[in-house]
């Protein structure tokens, strides 16, 4: 295919891709399957599109267009060219506040587009639980819905105009037409008269009469929305054709008045199927969404750092918790129907508590866990048994929603299969996700038969195969079943007419390979030996910790949240979380995967890599890419070499100490402009990044020249590499407080936590330091804290991956606190008193990546809110993009500031200079200064400041 990728790259303005690597990352989307395409483009605007399709066309080569990749059911592979129309087609052209219209091209995020109409109080209706990654041209491709689906809709209800390639590359835009447009176009000799010629002759009574009843339908062609529309337009009739018919470019859609208040009522049930049979009380109080979740997932969430608060709020232990949401713009109202609905379900005696959430803060918590089951529901898998997607989209009349379910069960315990339950009780969709290790042939076997007997039981309630996921590789082989010879017939001429050589993602709605082909598991060879330094075992080895990734794509999110940093910065498959992933599943199949690992290509990938950990907490999977990168570091050291720069930073301890011995010496070259060029030269230290101050009265020496504390429990404070030799004023006020507060202080200065030499994949380094370090803490009760997370929480996590059996490392790590919980206890206890009011005074915090993935920054913000009078803001700005050694490398100082310029600097730059700013990461305040020439704060200066009385 030399020639194809040839011609396209000649062709498009976009980029094209046809290495082994890109190929395999677009060989999967969020299904169960894999098909590895010939290569992908990367359009940026509808010509590229159009070209892309003409260049395939001329050598027969299939397109398959993609949006996010989160398809559930196989929709975004296929053996073609894939048209990754996510990367540049992003931008909302317009929006109509007056029409309550926009016009986007089809990259554009559902979230994205919200908040753009939020300020005209407007938004679009279909509302998915992915909403913070799904295009809009993949909801179109699906004919997506979500939880306010009973009010608002499907995708096909908000679409107007669509501009389209269609298969032989011309454009066309699908709106509305009168008789007399329609003849005119049908009267055309090219592929567009052909559709306005033969597509009215399939809209017979008899074919319409065909379709399932139930109306919530993500299957097939939609003829019966086309015959029932007097203007003809084919742009809602192609929603939901999942790319087999065209290729969106462009989409007005049409917007909806956003509620001013929202209030939840959430039930607690002893069951799944109370749960359910509550709904019909829940719906008779007109609720905007109702939503089921089941213990499999409760019990997920409480394990994540990132939806502890959930855990916090519930009452008891329940087996499953319905979601009731009432929206609208008079609260009185939505009050009056959260009473309504609580005194029903008491005087039906459905659950046995209702919890209600009134205030966005009330429910931050819950909406946060609802949005994520899937994720939480696949963080169940162990090994290669997932819960799959291929009877997960079914849906009927909510009225037999209970008898339905129970049905449902009954099948899977007669195949042996146990599920996880959550979905749309509003609208009776259930996304029961079946437990199946697809390498298993007994499981493939189970797997088909169970997705028979669902198909033939929706159809006796009426209801459908398929309501919002669409039907993929996982459902388009039972469509000839479901919508009967002559429906079927019909709709496989609706694909002839539109695609008469079948190259618009074939495969999929008609004509469709076995449920059973292409599974991504089954597909895949076992994984070859490999020595590794770090300990994946509890995953099943360095592949398995990579292949837990099913690709559902949080890590492609934007707005909120830390990870994937590079993500939000490049929109680049490969710099997320999952592209890193399914990058090292691939060299970790490979015959030699030692030899593989060393790939240049692969560390391309994971070069923008800034091991933030974000990942670990984030991922619903905890796919750890900072430990699979250190490793794969590691494994290229033991081929290459170490680098020069990679020892620097990995020594830096050692560099900051001598820093501080050679002070104010020491800081001459980082203001010597030709001394910086060098640097950047000889090391790669960007020029434009100021360098540290280190500081001749160091921590350690301060700390000697102070009297001995004399009683007191006893603290160990790690003197971390950073605020010791360049900040030693942070230290300091950490000593001072935990003194203040009658503590015995124990500074542990001795040797480095490695977190240094980790991050540049020096695991040897790592492993000694840890191995030394924890020898000279064990043995005591004592609690361990430090000033810079990273290097302290190095201690509780790394540690533990580098020595998995060394007890002194075990004992150790339980040991370690954060210093703002001491601090909170002696606050509590009356051993630190804050004297000094900030009345007035705003603080803005940031928390540091790693102190969010691995213990969350809550007792940073509850010791803040302490200072009296102050009001604190914690920001969700991602990460600083500083990451250490990452900002200061000149090859990634670009990405580095546009990461930070994403979020983190507009955040800052929109305070006042009145407001007080404070983080925890040495990097993460270095980029701050860099980026908005403003000075933060360590937590812990502002809390001395409030003891002292002397104001920041």
């Amino acid at each position: 295919m030399n020639g194809l990728a040839h011609d396209l790259e000649k062709a498009l303005d976009g980029e094209v891709g046809f290495d082994a690597y890109t190929r395999h990352l677009f060989s999967r989307d969020a299904s169960m399957y894999t098909i590895r395409p010939l290569g992908v483009a990367f359009p940026q605007h509808a010509g590229d599109v159009a070209a892309a399709i003409s260049v395939a066309g001329s050598y027969g080569v299939p397109v398959v267009p993609r949006g996010a990749g989160t398809s559930l059911a196989g929709q975004t592979i296929g053996r073609g060219l894939v048209l990754d129309l996510s990367r540049h087609m992003r931008d909302i052209v317009e929006i109509d506040p007056e029409r309550r219209v926009a016009r986007v091209q089809p990259g554009v995020v559902q979230d994205q587009l919200n908040r753009a109409a939020a300020p005209h109080g407007l938004m679009f209706g279909p509302d998915t639980s992915t909403s913070n990654r799904a295009t809009i041209g993949g909801m179109l491709g699906n004919n997506s819905a979500g939880s306010g689906s009973v009010r608002y809709g499907m995708t096909i209800d908000h679409v107007r105009e669509l501009d389209v390639v269609l298969a032989d590359a011309s454009t066309a835009r699908f709106a509305p037409v009168d008789a007399g447009e329609r003849r005119r176009r049908a009267e055309a000799k090219t592929l567009e008269g052909e559709i306005y010629r033969r597509l009215p002759e399939l809209l017979t009574d008899e074919i319409v009469a065909g379709f399932p009843p139930y109306w919530r339908r993500a299957c097939g062609y939609r003829l019966d929305r086309l015959a029932g529309d007097p203007s003809f337009n084919l742009a809602p009739f192609v929603v939901g054709s999942e790319g087999t018919l065209v290729t969106v470019t462009e989409a007005l859609v049409g917007l909806v008045p956003k509620p001013a208040r929202t209030v939840i009522a959430v039930g607690h049930f002893t069951s799944t199927l109370g749960a359910i049979e509550a709904t019909g009380d829940a719906l008779s109080c007109d609720p905007a969404a109702v939503e089921m979740m089941d213990r499999t997932i409760l019990d997920l969430s409480r394990q994540k750092i990132e939806y502890a608060d959930l855990g916090q709020i519930l009452e008891g232990d329940p087996e499953a918790l319905l979601f009731v949401s009432f929206s609208g713009d008079d609260e009185d109202e939505l009050i009056g129907r959260l009473d309504r609905l609580t005194a029903l379900w008491t005087k039906h005696k459905h659950g046995y508590h209702t919890l209600r959430a009134e205030t966005p803060q009330q429910q931050a918590g819950l909406l946060k866990v609802r949005k994520s089951s899937l994720g939480l529901l696949m963080a169940a898998s162990t090994g290669t048994l997932r819960p799959l997607a291929f009877v997960e989209d079914t849906a009927v009349d909510p009225k037999h929603l209970a008898e339905y379910t129970r049905r449902f069960q009954q099948v899977l315990d007669r195949h042996g299969l146990r599920a996880g339950f959550y979905g749309h009780c509003s609208v009776g969709c259930l996304h029961i996700r079946p437990f199946v290790d697809v390498r298993r042939p007994e499981h493939v076997r189970a797997m088909r038969e169970v997705a028979v007997e669902i198909k033939d039981l929706v159809r006796e309630y009426g209801g459908v195969n398929s309501s919002e996921h669409g039907d993929g590789l996982a459902r388009s082989e039972f469509n000839r079943e479901i919508f009967g010879d002559t429906l079927y017939e019909a709709m496989r001429t609706v694909k002839e007419i539109f695609d008469p050589d079948n190259r618009m993602n074939p495969g999929k709605i008609v004509d469709a390979p076995t449920m059973t082909a292409n599974l991504r598991d089954a597909l895949l060879p076992p994984a070859p030996p490999l020595r590794t330094h770090l300990d994946f075992e509890v995953v099943g080895g360095m592949r398995g910790a990579a292949d837990r990734c099913m690709n559902i794509g949080l890590c492609r999110k934007d707005s909120a949240g830390v990870m994937c940093p590079s993500y939000m910065a490049t929109y680049q498959e490969e710099h997320a979380t999952r592209g890193r992933a399914n990058a090292l599943v691939k060299a970790l199949s490979e015959p030699d995967p030692a030899a593989a690992l060393d790939d240049e290509r692969l560390h391309e990938i994971l070069d923008l890599c800034l091991m933030c950990k974000a990942c670990k907490s984030e991922c619903p999977l905890g796919v750890d890419l900072a430990a699979l990168k250190a490793e794969t570091l590691a494994q290229r050291h033991e081929r290459r070499g170490v680098p020069l720069r990679s020892r620097v930073f990995g020594g830096i301890r050692r560099l900051n100490r001598l820093g501080s011995a050679t002070a104010p010496l020491s800081n001459l070259p980082g203001r010597i402009r030709p001394v910086r060029r060098l640097l950047e030269r000889g090391l790669g230290i960007a020029a434009e990044r100021p360098l540290p101050v280190f500081h001749r009265a160091n921590l350690v020496r301060w700390f000697r020249g102070r009297p001995a504390a004399a009683g007191g429990d006893e603290v160990v404070l790690l003197a971390d590499s950073f605020t010791t030799y360049t900040e030693p004023r942070i230290g300091r006020a950490a000593v001072e407080l935990l003194t203040a507060a009658g503590r015995r202080v124990r500074l542990e200065s001795d040797g480095c936590c490695g977190r240094a030499s980790y991050s540049k994949g020096l695991l040897d380094d790592a492993r000694r330091q840890a191995g030394e370090l924890a020898r000279r803490l064990a043995g005591s009760s004592s609690p361990i804290v430090g000033c810079e997370p990273s290097c302290v929480l190095t201690l509780r996590d790394e540690h533990r991956r580098l020595l998995p059996d060394d007890p002194h490392v075990r004992e150790v790590s339980g040991r370690v606190r954060q210093i703002e919980e001491l601090l909170l206890e002696d606050l509590d206890a009356g051993r630190l008193t804050l004297n000094l009011s900030f009345t007035g005074r705003r603080i803005v915090y940031h928390g540091h990546c790693h102190q969010k993935a691995e213990v969350g920054t809550a007792a940073t913000v509850a010791l803040l809110r302490r200072i009296p009078g102050a009001e604190v803001v914690e920001l969700d700005a991602g990460c600083c993009g500083m990451a250490g050694s990452f900002g200061f490398e000149s090859e990634h100082y670009e990405v580095s500031m546009a990461i930070g310029e994403s979020r983190l600097f507009p955040a800052v730059r929109q305070e006042p200079p009145g407001t007080i700013l404070a983080a925890t990461g040495v990097s993460c305040r270095q980029q701050i200064r860099h980026g908005t020439d403003r000075v933060a704060w360590h937590p812990l200066e502002l809390i001395q400041k409030a003891v002292v009385d002397v104001a920041p």
